[in-house]
C-alpha cells in the first residue's frame, strides 16, 4: 500500500480506534474524524452511534465539504436531531464515549492550546479559542486528538496556554500514535505509523518519546479498509486536512 497517504494512514487509524457500541462525536473543521466514524461503522464498529455539530443522530453523509464540518450534509440521513447543546449535556453527564478534537499545540500530557501563541494578554498569534474543547475534554470518556503536522511547534514540552485539559486517551499524528500512560498520565509511544522511524519521532516531538507498554507494529492498512474509505470519501475531502 505504498501508494497511501498521511489522511488515509490517520483516517484508518482513528476508525480503528473506535469501539462498537460507542457514542462518538466530532467538532468543526474535521473531515478525518468524521469518514473515521464511517469507516468504523461500516466494518468493527456498526453499533456506534454518531453525533456531530451538524446536528444529527447517526447521520449517513453522501459528500463531504472541504471548507466546513458544520455544513448541513453532515446531518442527511439522521434519525433524530441532536443540537451541540444536548451534546455537551450527554458529555456532562458522562454518557459521550469518544470526541475527536484537535489544537494548535498538544503537551505530553494531552492538553491542548487554541487560544494564542506567546503570552494570552499580548500573543505573537491570537487563535480561535477552545469553543467545545475546553467542556468536552474534561467530561468526554475519551478524548482522540489528531494534529495534521508532527514537530517541535505542534508537540510542545510545554503550552503556551492550556485552554482544555481532561481526558486525553490518544494523539495521531502523520508519525506515530501516542496513548497516555495509566502509570505517569503522560502520553508514550503506542504505534509508529507505516511512513515513520523512531528516530523521526524523537527529533519531532517536544516533549520525550518513552515507549508505551502497549506499543506495537502498525497492522497492515487492508484491501477492505481502503475499498469503504473511497466509497465513504470518494472526492478524497479527506486530504484537504493538508491543504
Amino acid at each position: 500500500m505504498s501508494n497511501l497517504k498521511p489522511a488515509d494512514y490517520i483516517t484508518v487509524a482513528m476508525a480503528r480506534l473506535i469501539n462498537d457500541g460507542e457514542r462518538v462525536f466530532h467538532g468543526v473543521a474535521s473531515p478525518m474524524p468524521a469518514i473515521a466514524i464511517q469507516l468504523a461503522k461500516k466494518l468493527h464498529a456498526k453499533n456506534a452511534v454518531y453525533v456531530s455539530i451538524a446536528g444529527g443522530v447517526d447521520a449517513v453523509p453522501t459528500d463531504y465539504s472541504s471548507v466546513s464540518t458544520a455544513d448541513a450534509s453532515l446531518a442527511e440521513g439522521a434519525l433524530a436531531p441532536f443540537t451541540l447543546a444536548d451534546i455537551f449535556d450527554l458529555s456532562a453527564r458522562g454518557a459521550l464515549d469518544v470526541a475527536f478534537l484537535s489544537g494548535a499545540q498538544i503537551d505530553g500530557a494531552g492538553r491542548l492550546n487554541l487560544s494564542a501563541i506567546g503570552s494570552f494578554e499580548k500573543p505573537k498569534v491570537r487563535l480561535p479559542g477552545g469553543a467545545g474543547s475546553a467542556a468536552l475534554l474534561p467530561t468526554v470518556k475519551r478524548g482522540i486528538l489528531w494534529k495534521t503536522t508532527h514537530d517541535k511547534r505542534a508537540l510542545v514540552d510545554k503550552l503556551d496556554v492550556v485552554t482544555a485539559s481532561g481526558n486525553t486517551e490518544f494523539v495521531v499524528t502523520p508519525l506515530a500514535i501516542f496513548k497516555k500512560s495509566e502509570q505517569d498520565n503522560q502520553l508514550k509511544l503506542y504505534s509508529l505509523l507505516p511512513t515513520a522511524k523512531i528516530e523521526d519521532v524523537i527529533e519531532n516531538t517536544g516533549f520525550p518519546i518513552e515507549k508505551h507498554q502497549e506499543f506495537h507494529e502498525f497492522p497492515r492498512v487492508t484491501d477492505e479498509e481502503i475499498q469503504y474509505l473511497e466509497e465513504i470519501d470518494p472526492k478524497g475531502v479527506r486530504y484537504s486536512e493538508f491543504s
